[in-house]
Formats: structure tokens, C-alpha cells, sequence
């Protein structure tokens, strides 16, 4: 499943690339995170994250590798978490590039891939609750930079 999108704060891309490189303000954004641990700095975290989709509700326990890091321009992400019967795999990026005066533009995709139990029974639902929650993601995102 392929998702994109594109979203614009009122910050210079230093700020802004702080901010997204920073794990802990970084998973008080990300909806379902219950909790982030740290295992390499800038390379390497550990977390677990609820989701639901529908009526059905899985706890994903895995881990972040960053793949590339390309200050204050681009980073690529690779993901994987396993719940009861279920897999996810993600592969993300983001590039960051100068806006109108003051701002910062983030250009986003993310490959993502679930199987198991969870894409067999909530397959339906998929692109469009990762699209809400994807949104969900850059708009409290955007909110903690432009308040700060």
C-alpha cells in the first residue's frame, strides 16, 4: 500500500528537522504509541504501538531502522512490527524543502505492507485508516512546531 502527501509549517527546516529527529517529541505525535526506547541514537529505536481498524484492535511490538539521514533534506526510514498473527513492513521517506519565506514543505511517502490475520480480516479498511492516521500523524506534528 502506497501512501504520500505533502504538508507545509511555519518554521525554518533546521527547526523542523530537529523536531522529526527527535524521538521523544516525534512519538507524542504519532497516534498509538505507547511507548519508545531508544537502542542506537539516530539509527536504531524500539516501540510499540496500537492500532484499530474498525472493531478490530492489534498491539504492534517492533522496531525503526533509519536508513539514510541527510541533514536538513531528506531521511528514509525502514520499519517492522509484529502483533498476534499479524506483520507490518514500512519503508518511509521524507524530503524537506524551503517553502514561502518561513516555511518548510515536507514531501512524504511511505510503502507499507501488513500481513497475516489483521490484512485478511480488515483489508477494506487499510488504505483509508492509514491515510487518517498518516494525517492525524503531520497534522499534530505541524501543531508541536508552529506552537513552539
Amino acid at each position: 500500500m502506497q501512501l504520500k502527501g505533502e504538508v507545509t509549517i511555519k518554521a525554518p527546516r533546521k527547526k523542523v528537522w530537529d523536531f522529526l529527529t527527535d524521538p521523544e517529541q516525534l512519538g507524542q505525535c504519532v497516534p498509538g504509541v505507547e511507548k519508545i526506547e531508544v537502542i542506537e541514537p539516530l539509527k536504531k529505536y524500539r516501540g510499540t504501538v496500537s492500532v484499530g481498524l474498525g472493531s478490530v484492535k492489534a498491539r504492534f511490538n517492533g522496531d525503526v531502522d533509519i536508513l539514510e539521514l541527510d541533514e536538513p533534506n531528506r531521511a528514509r526510514i525502514k520499519a517492522h512490527g509484529t502483533a498476534t498473527g499479524s506483520a507490518a513492513d514500512a519503508v518511509s521517506e521524507m524530503r524537506l524543502s524551503d517553502g514561502q519565506p518561513g516555511t518548510t514543505v515536507i514531501t512524504w511517502s511511505a510503502d507499507v505492507n501488513v500481513s497475516g490475520q489483521l490484512a485478511s480480516l480488515v483489508s477494506r479498511l487499510m488504505l483509508p485508516v492509514s491515510q487518517k492516521l498518516a494525517a492525524v500523524f503531520y497534522d499534530e506534528v505541524k501543531k508541536r512546531i508552529e506552537k513552539e
